[in-house]
């Protein structure tokens, strides 16, 4: 039984890889991690993160022997990093996603994301000492295998709150304009993009002086500030795309 648990790993391991490793590459939007980095390194590390995971993904896969053990102490390595860095991202922005799922992770990150990771870190040292590939686990699969790999996927879903958006994004195509977005979401959104780093610096307070919507478009003006001059900076965040156009413009107070 030990050995049909440590079989299970390496298939849910290698899935949640592979799906990690497409979300990131199809999503340009700096999630999870990423913002900890500078803004120009943030979209390299994604790509490169999502080919790490693709590559151990593989190597869950079809690697046995010597080269398999390589592979799962670097997978382990990959979800110890990945944990420690979620807990150092909610304590520095509480409404931030994980971004372990790209742009489906959009949830704050909480006791699911971090419980999830903790699994995944467990399912990776778990399958030390297997000496044969995922591949040959899969070939030589048995009842046992299914009812714990269902019972496992189980869990995973419901540590999952990526689930629930990918749903309501295949199942309400509602046009921009009539799309419902929290504050929240936006505010999130607009931290995570290029123009709010480099407006920062001008802006009085984080906190927004007004916000308001305009067709596919929402919009929240901020005081600005440098030396005794003082000025509005209005952002516009579209609306409808994981991949949102985010634009800011100062605005002079109108002259005495």
């Amino acid at each position: 039984m030990s050995e049909t648990l440590q079989d299970v790993q390496l298939w849910i391991l290698t899935a949640v890889l592979l799906l990690g490793a497409g979300t990131k590459a199809v999503d340009r939007t700096a999630q999870g991690p990423a913002v900890l980095l500078p803004v120009p390194l943030r979209r390299p590390f994604t790509v490169a993160h999502a080919a790490v995971e693709a590559g151990l993904a593989a190597g869950l896969l079809f690697c046995s022997g010597g080269a398999a053990y390589a592979v799962r102490g670097a997978t382990a390595v990959l979800f110890a990093v990945g944990l420690v860095a979620l807990v150092r991202l909610r304590q520095r922005d509480p409404e931030m996603g994980c971004g372990c799922f790209g742009g489906l992770s959009t949830e704050p990150i909480g006791w699911r994301a971090l419980t999830r990771s903790g699994l995944f870190l467990a399912a990776a040292v778990a399958t030390f000492g297997l000496p044969h590939s995922g591949w040959a686990a899969l070939v030589h699969a048995t009842p046992w295998h299914g009812v714990l790999c269902a019972a496992e996927v189980a869990v995973v879903a419901v540590l999952s709150p990526e689930l629930r958006e990918a749903v309501v994004r295949l199942r309400s195509p509602v046009p921009c304009e009539l799309r419902e977005v929290s504050r929240k979401q936006m505010v999130r959104r607009l931290h995570a993009s290029r123009e709010w780093h480099k407006q920062r610096p001008l802006l009085a307070s984080p906190e927004p002086v007004d916000t308001w919507r305009h067709g596919c478009w929402w919009f929240a003006r901020f005081a600005g500030q440098e030396g005794d001059r003082e000025f509005s900076v209005v952002f516009a965040v579209e609306v409808g795309r994981r991949r949102p156009d985010v634009r800011s413009l100062v605005v002079e107070p109108p002259a005495e």
